[in-house]
């Protein structure tokens, strides 16, 4: 009998898995030669320059998340009371062990927000478990520490979706004069 891929079978998501592991992908050197014209020997010394400096974090895959059947993005804003330690750290606990959670940082600007958070799930069934089950039902106060929160679903059409390296090194180009 004939094994039937699939894009969420055990075998790819291993194989996406370790490609997100350290020294799994790696540059196309030819490839990137084409492109630049620039020799081998130039473009590997500046990948490695480019690492040591922390400016390349690693190179891995750029998923389509609705192929694998995750077509709800969730953006929370959050009016937090972070006076109260102990709740606070239980809530950072919750959200480092959350899968479907991939973004919490604080924010500021106009309004009384200082938290976003970023969530991919299914639907929004499966969002709202989600977070009674994770959140509200599993740590006692949150009620009180969260003061008001705005829930946005992003859906589509996509009016420009880039990603912010490219957005960067567009930036960049630009402010340098830099035509490529």
């Amino acid at each position: 009998m004939a094994l039937v891929m699939r894009v969420d079978d055990e075998i790819r998501l291993k194989i996406l898995d370790a490609l997100l592991k350290k020294r799994s992908v790696i540059p196309n050197i030819r490839q990137i030669q084409k492109y630049t014209g620039f020799h081998k020997a130039t473009i590997k010394s500046s990948l490695d320059f480019l690492l040591r400096e922390g400016l390349l974090q690693g190179f891995g895959p750029k998923l389509d998340f609705k192929k694998l059947g995750y077509k709800l993005e969730v953006r929370s804003f959050f009016q937090m009371d972070m006076s109260d330690k102990k709740l606070f750290d239980e809530m950072m606990k919750a959200m480092a062990e959350d899968p479907n959670l991939y973004r919490a940082t604080a924010v500021i600007g106009s309004g009384n927000w200082n938290m976003m958070v970023s969530h991919i799930y299914r639907d929004v069934e499966s969002y709202h478990k989600g977070i009674m089950e994770k959140y509200y039902q599993k740590i006692p106060g949150i009620y009180k520490a969260i003061k008001d929160r705005q829930i946005f679903y992003v859906t589509d059409p996509s009016y420009k979706n880039e990603s912010r390296t490219d957005s960067v090194i567009e930036i960049i180009k630009t402010e340098k004069g830099f035509q490529f």
